[in-house]
């Protein structure tokens, strides 16, 4: 049996196997990372994300749709936007945001981020105002 040889090199560069991070682990970080910008009010799941919400499993990679690579992600967002706020500022946010949070947190390089804007939320005082009108 011939001893191995010690050649210095950093454990970075050692195979010693694969991490695979899951589509759910990217997709819950880019939800909540998009949920965290001013100016959005939530995710847009359809249907299955609502019946899911009605029973009490809240999904929190609802309204995300990633691929994942072996070293790169793409994301799409799919947001409800709060009445009021610019469309276009907080998307670029989002975009932003989101990718940020992707690379930090599992290192894969985020190649696009698509936003999506499903719907415009209006708060309870907006809904009192037109009914009134």
């Amino acid at each position: 049996m011939e001893d191995k040889e010690l050649t210095g090199a950093s454990p970075e560069q050692e195979d010693v196997g694969a991490v695979k991070i899951a589509d759910e682990v990217v997709s819950i970080i880019a939800g909540l990372a998009a949920t965290e910008v001013a100016g959005i009010a939530g995710m847009s799941g359809g249907l299955v994300g609502g019946i899911a919400e009605m029973l009490g499993k809240k999904n929190l990679s609802k309204g995300v749709k990633v691929e994942v690579g072996e070293k790169q992600a793409a994301v799409d967002l799919y947001v409800i936007i709060e009445y009021g706020s610019r469309v276009p500022d907080v998307a670029i946010r989002v975009q932003e945001n989101v990718k940020r949070a992707i690379e930090t947190m599992t290192g894969l390089e985020v190649v696009e981020v698509n936003v999506h804007v499903q719907g415009i939320s209006f708060s309870e005082a907006d809904k009192g105002e037109e009914r009134v009108r």
